[in-house]
């Protein structure tokens, strides 16, 4: 999912009275919700370029800024209507509905969601047809459906099926719980073991991508391809990954009993130990970074410096900044930046991570509305805090505002990219919390590079790929004589590659 930023600024706005055709019923007034997406960390610039019109431009802004929306009553009789305005230059119209209003007042509840999720589809998806679908009607079948419904749970499964039918995956509501989980992960903040866990695609199972460093999972001794077995005595193979993250998170001074494959001995019953791990507060910077001794062809010995990006979280952006000046310091004069199975996350934080490697006014991506128009954004007065050579390592698992962050470096040529095809995820998504503490996420736009290359469902190509098989360079020597460190970098035949891409941008004296 890639919202925009998960700030929340509540500002009320009238809306059209209820129909006179239904007797007057109770209502409570739902303010919009807009977004601010000001970064306290880190400041930059980039603006929208528009050349349609002004309501273009501020539709644009909008779409990284803000997402509005204003609809008036949900009542608590047996039979209602309500009535929604649009502020938008695009829905500045009224609209009145009739639905039939449970009794089971959980289930009312998640009917005000159903209007409020249903409204800002209304608004803002990226599709005006809604899949080829009355949208209007889809809410009163949604309603009469829900209607009968005595659980939370089973009201929220109707909102998630009318959803479906949009045809976009990304488009999709999650529970508060869920929704705070999102949150901590935006914000950098945690109260948890320390752990990233994936699922393994071919077996399903729950494996460890990585472990905070000094955390609970760390000083117990898991590690990196780490398979978790059971959680609190509950088997996770095959289980969705959000599920084993909410067993391991919890309040700090509790703890959590994981039983854990070791990496190194996957298929032995014997490898399996069972660990208690006390809950923390941890903080999780998305940025690791280390400092790689290298050797040039011509036998002079350099420093790379290698920057990991795990997420596109709020302190992204000047966690880089803070990492590329103190490699900086130590005398590095080139960079990997390696985005390999970051999934993306905060777009704006994207934007921000490209203009500490970009100078000017440079088009970062181009985004294309639910009307069809070409909204380039652009820096504003760029200042790179570095100009030396850099490669940036991708894959499969990177996505979304990674592959933004990607295409930007590429095709303004300040990078090479290295590894193999992207993700493809080119859509853009708004995040709402809604009145319950849940939260929309809506495809609000989809995006191409600054070149004009659709990403969505291809991918980005990389200039070079990574194999053992492209190893075998001038600079063998030297490649087998880092192979042999104990360094997991040094070992990592994408880094290698990337070296030696290094090397070409540095006898050619330029920074890509």
């Amino acid at each position: 999912m890639e919202p925009l930023c998960p700030n929340l600024d509540l500002k009320p706005t009238p809306c059209s009275p209820i129909s006179p055709r239904f007797p007057k019923p109770t209502s409570l007034l739902l303010p919009p919700h807009r977004f601010s997406c000001s970064d306290r960390s880190v400041s930059r610039k980039w603006r929208v370029i528009a050349a349609k019109s002004e309501a273009h431009e501020n539709s644009s802004q909008e779409l990284f800024g803000s997402i509005r929306k204003g609809f008036l009553a949900f009542s608590v009789a047996a039979a209602a209507s309500f009535s929604l305005c649009f502020d938008s230059p695009a829905m500045a119209e009224s609209l009145t509905v009739a639905f039939p209003v449970s009794r089971t007042t959980e289930v009312n509840s998640v009917q005000r969601t159903l209007v409020e999720a249903w409204g800002l589809i209304r608004e803002t998806f990226v599709d005006p047809t809604f899949n080829h679908q009355d949208w209007d009607l889809k809410l009163q079948q949604t309603m009469v459906e829900m209607f009968p419904l005595r659980s939370a749970d089973a009201a929220y499964m109707k909102i998630s099926g009318m959803l479906s039918t949009l045809g976009d995956p990304f488009t999709k509501i999650i529970s508060p719980k869920e929704y705070q989980s999102f949150r901590i992960g935006s914000n950098g903040n945690l109260q948890g073991v320390g752990l990233f866990i994936g699922t393994e695609p071919r077996t399903g199972h729950l494996v460890v991508m990585s472990c905070v460093d000094g955390s609970p999972a760390a000083r117990a001794g898991i590690h990196e391809g780490d398979e978790l077995v059971e959680i609190n005595g509950e088997k996770f193979n095959g289980v969705d990954t959000e599920a084993a993250v909410q067993k391991l998170r919890g309040r700090v001074g509790t703890t959590v009993t994981v039983k854990v494959h070791s990496g190194n001995d996957l298929g032995s019953d014997a490898s399996i130990r069972e660990v208690k791990l006390p809950r923390e507060f941890i903080k999780v910077s998305p940025i690791s970074t280390a400092t790689i001794p290298h050797r040039t062809p011509d036998g002079h010995l350099t420093k790379t410096g290698y920057v990991k990006l795990s997420a596109f979280s709020q302190t992204a952006a000047a966690d880089m900044e803070n990492a590329i000046k103190e490699m900086k310091s130590q005398g590095v004069h080139s960079y990997i930046l390696d985005l390999r199975n970051n999934p993306g996350g905060l777009v704006k934080a994207g934007l921000d991570v490209a203009q500490i490697w970009l100078d000017g006014d440079e088009t970062l991506v181009n985004t294309v509305d639910r009307e069809g128009n070409l909204l380039p954004i652009n820096m504003v007065d760029g200042h790179a805090i570095t100009h030396d050579p850099l490669v940036v390592l991708v894959n499969e698992g990177s996505a979304s505002a990674s592959e933004i962050l990607a295409g930007a470096l590429h095709d303004n040529r300040r990078a090479t990219l290295v590894g193999h095809r992207t993700f493809g995820k080119g859509k853009i998504q708004s995040v709402t919390e809604l009145h319950d503490g849940s939260a929309l996420f809506v495809t609000v736009a989809k995006y191409l590079s600054p070149a004009l290359h659709d990403i969505d469902q291809v991918g980005i190509d990389p200039d070079v790929q990574c194999t053992t098989e492209m190893l075998n360079s001038p600079k063998d020597s030297v490649l087998k004589e880092q192979k042999s460190s104990v360094s997991s970098l040094e070992a990592d035949s994408c880094v290698l590659v990337a070296e030696h891409e290094l090397d070409i941008q540095e006898s050619k004296g330029t920074a890509s």
